[in-house]
C-alpha cells in the first residue's frame, strides 16, 4: 500500500491547532490558478510512499501536533485515504481535509465514519462556470450535494473562495452565495499569482481590497460569517 505525492509534514495552524500537511497527488479539476500544478499535471514525479512509512513520521510529531491536514491534488480520488484517515485517527490525532467537493460519497462517508473533524471546501467560482477549470465536463450536482452534507451536518467546516480575476467577479460570488446559503463560514480568499498552473494567470492582478471588501458585503447576505484571508 503507498500515497502518491506525499511531501513530508510541515508544521500549519489550522482553527487553533498545530498540524502536519501532507499533500496526495492528482486531482479532477486542472484549475488554472491552481498552485500545486506538479500534483494535479504529473503526480507521477512524486514518489510513493508506504503508509506505514507516513505514519511512523506521525507518530514521531505527535509530541508536539494535534492533528494532520491531507491536501493535494484531491486527497478524495485517492482510494486509500479512508484507510489512511483510519490509521491517523488510532493514533489520536485530529483530521482536516481539504477538498473541491466533486465526491460527495467519498465526503459523506468520511463523515459518518468520523474519520474527519473538519472540512474545508474551495467553491472556486459560480457552480455554472466549474465547466472552465476542467479539460472534461463536471457534475455539478455533486458540488451541490456535498455543500448540503457541511450546511446541514454536524462537522466544523469552512468554504474558501480564492477570488481570482475573471473567474471570481460580483455575479460569480452572488451564483455562489446562493448556492451556499445559510453556511455557517465563509472565506474570501485573496489570488496570489505566482505559480499558478496557467502562466496568463501568473500575470493577473489581483483584485483591490476595496473589491475584497465588497465581496464580503455580498457573501454576508448568505452566510453566517465572512472574512478575508491573505489580505
Amino acid at each position: 500500500m503507498a500515497i502518491k505525492g506525499f511531501q513530508g509534514t510541515s508544521l500549519l495552524d489550522y482553527p487553533g491547532k498545530i498540524a502536519s500537511l501532507l499533500f496526495l497527488g492528482g486531482c479532477n479539476l486542472t484549475c488554472p490558478f491552481c498552485h500545486n500544478p506538479g500534483l494535479v499535471l504529473e503526480p507521477d514525479q512524486y514518489p510513493d510512499y508506504p503508509m506505514e512509512f507516513i505514519l511512523g513520521e506521525l507518530e514521531q510529531r505527535r509530541k508536539f501536533i494535534d492533528g494532520v491536514v491531507v491536501s493535494g491534488g484531491e486527497p478524495t480520488i485517492n482510494p486509500e485515504l479512508g484507510e489512511l484517515l483510519r490509521e491517523i485517527k488510532k493514533l489520536g490525532l485530529k483530521v482536516k481535509l481539504d477538498t473541491n467537493g466533486l465526491l460527495p460519497c467519498c465526503l459523506e462517508g468520511l463523515v459518518s465514519r468520523d474519520l474527519v473533524d473538519f472540512v474545508a471546501m474551495d467553491l472556486k467560482t459560480a457552480p455554472q462556470r466549474y465547466g472552465e477549470l476542467h479539460n472534461q465536463p463536471v457534475k455539478i450536482d455533486n458540488l451541490l450535494e456535498s455543500i448540503r452534507i457541511l450546511v446541514e451536518g454536524k462537522i466544523e467546516y469552512e468554504f474558501r473562495t480564492t477570488c481570482v480575476p475573471n473567474l471570481v467577479e460580483t455575479e460569480d460570488i452572488l451564483a455562489i452565495g446562493e448556492a451556499l446559503k445559510g453556511a455557517g463560514l465563509w472565506v474570501l480568499q485573496q489570488f496570489v499569482a505566482s505559480h499558478a498552473l496557467e502562466e496568463k494567470y501568473q500575470d493577473l492582478e489581483p483584485h483591490s481590497y476595496s473589491k475584497l471588501k465588497e465581496f464580503v458585503g455580498i457573501g454576508q447576505r448568505y452566510a453566517n460569517s465572512v472574512s478575508l484571508r491573505g489580505v
